[in-house]
């Protein structure tokens, strides 16, 4: 064998583990779906925009042996846009690197001309992502009861939405799949459809333009907090001015009134997206501390 043929090989193979498994969310119709041309989604940046076909991509742990600990990832965006690069793909590659399997959601973009009822669209994926996953926990290695959820800025209010309206099915799941998070991970979240305190842009696109009050409490989720939600982490930077980090005060204080363990990381600067102007390695450490710590991954 010739030295670039070997060279060919080796590349062909790194690829081949280095790639991952993307899968439709759906194997037939999608809920909620206004039926129209189905384009594939922009992408640009880094960024996905316009997306109407949910996808999960897996990220097997780099060992190939898991340790029974599985995340779901919900990039942020804005609710307008899926940021899956930088907050996506570098975060799946660092857990999965640390022996967790990892599933990073694609979701639908909130539009009223591609779905029959907004507003619970991106929630009906990430619901079927937990189906998904604890569906096929064997196939994959996995602790049913150690799969747990994440997301960055408006993918925070999806987390935050899943951990504390899992028990309002908004997908057909008629084998009662548990679709309650063991645990929630918020990275400089929204977590309130409140009019002082949310990201106004996220709101409106994920409620519209004059929601009602009973619809914007629903989907405030510091007020959605009740004894079953899921454990949490929470980070923030103190001068955010995308996001005001009031959502994670009131959030935390919401858990702690309702006795949820909860641990929060509040930094007096970094402004919004802060955590990836850091090496991944190094923002991620303290999430692994704590799922350790809280025994939801192996130390």
């Amino acid at each position: 064998m010739t030295k670039i043929s070997a060279l060919l090989s080796l590349l062909v193979f790194t690829l081949f583990l280095n790639a991952q498994e993307v899968i439709n969310l759906y194997p037939g119709e999608i809920p909620n779906s206004i039926e129209i041309n189905r384009a594939d989604p922009a992408f640009e940046r880094g960024m996905y925009s316009k997306v109407t076909k949910p996808t999960l991509e897996i990220f097997k742990p780099d060992n190939g042996k898991s340790n029974g600990t599985a995340i779901v990832i919900c990039p942020g965006g804005g609710y307008s846009v899926v940021v899956y690069e930088a907050e996506g793909k570098k975060t799946a590659e660092e857990f999965a690197k640390n022996g967790i399997t990892v599933f990073l959601l694609k979701y639908r973009i909130p539009n009223d001309s591609t779905m029959k009822d907004k507003k619970t669209g991106p929630l009906q994926d990430v619901q079927q992502a937990f189906r998904f996953v604890r569906e096929n926990a064997a196939k994959w290695g996995i602790d049913p009861n150690k799969v747990g959820i994440m997301g960055f800025s408006a993918g925070g209010h999806l987390a935050s939405t899943a951990a504390t309206h899992f028990e309002k099915p908004v997908i057909e799941n008629a084998g009662n799949v548990n679709l309650r998070p063991d645990f929630q991970i918020l990275i400089y979240p929204v977590i309130s459809m409140q009019g002082k305190l949310t990201h106004a842009d996220s709101r409106k696109a994920l409620l519209g333009i004059s929601p009602t009050m009973d619809v914007v409490d629903l989907f405030s989720n510091e007020l959605q907090v009740n004894a079953k939600t899921p454990p949490a982490y929470i980070t923030h930077a103190a001068d955010d001015f995308v996001v005001d980090v009031e959502n994670s005060v009131k959030y935390f204080s919401a858990l702690k009134k309702n006795k949820i363990p909860a641990e929060m990381h509040i930094y007096p600067k970094g402004n919004h997206g802060f955590v990836l102007r850091n090496p991944t390695e190094v923002w991620t450490k303290p999430i692994i501390d704590w799922l350790k710590g809280m025994n939801f991954l192996n130390k």
